[in-house]
């Protein structure tokens, strides 16, 4: 549980109020990573946009899959639970499941597990990439603007995760997430961290 005060939604005000509102219609609900972020939310509105303008740029299905394989690198349960749940609105339950488990053998384009795979490295050991890691997305017909979209979309979900995590933000499970598809986000990660709701 974070020490961090946020406000509760009935007090919020301004800026904050706003992003709670975002949330409650596309959620249904205020997140506890949305709350905590809050407490600066020109940063927070600011890091949505560029989340905004990364997606918009390579296509929800590559932003969302790169999310996941980021998060599993990072260990990210935040992440992994919000975008699994997001990235029902173009997988089906089961496709997901798979991926989830392991993107390797999802049924996934060879194009697809690449960009999973470099998201993930980035996630875990950035330090060791070259260029043949680019290449390889290169090989796997992508170009430079795809390229630097796949860096992005991963590197933006490190700079969120981890902030999450430093904070011990309380975990969410998004309301009607099925227990088959919460169990294959987080076996992965190997989680027993408990969690919100």
């Amino acid at each position: 549980m974070s020490i961090i005060e946020t406000t509760p939604e009935a007090a919020a005000t301004g800026r904050a109020a706003e992003i709670y509102a975002d949330d409650r219609n596309a959620l249904g609900y205020v997140p506890s990573h949305t709350k905590a972020l809050s407490v600066n939310p020109d940063a927070f509105a600011a890091w949505r946009a560029l989340q905004g303008a990364i997606a918009g740029s390579m296509g929800l299905r590559r932003f969302e899959l790169v999310t996941l394989a980021a998060a599993l690198g990072i260990g990210s349960a935040h992440c992994r639970l919000a975008h699994g749940n997001k990235s029902l609105k173009f997988l089906g339950e089961e496709e997901l499941v798979r991926i989830a488990r392991d993107y390797h053998d999802a049924g996934l384009s060879a194009a697809e597990v690449a960009m999973m795979e470099f998201a993930q490295k980035l996630s875990t050991n950035s330090a060791a990439m070259t260029d043949a890691d680019s290449l390889r997305l290169r090989e796997a017909g992508f170009e430079d603007r795809e390229i630097v979209d796949i860096a992005l979309a991963a590197a933006a979900r490190n700079y969120l995760s981890r902030a999450l995590q430093a904070l011990a933000v309380d975990v969410d499970v998004p309301p009607g997430l099925s227990e088959t598809l919460r169990h294959a986000l987080l076996e992965p990660l190997g989680t027993r961290q408990p969690l919100a709701g």
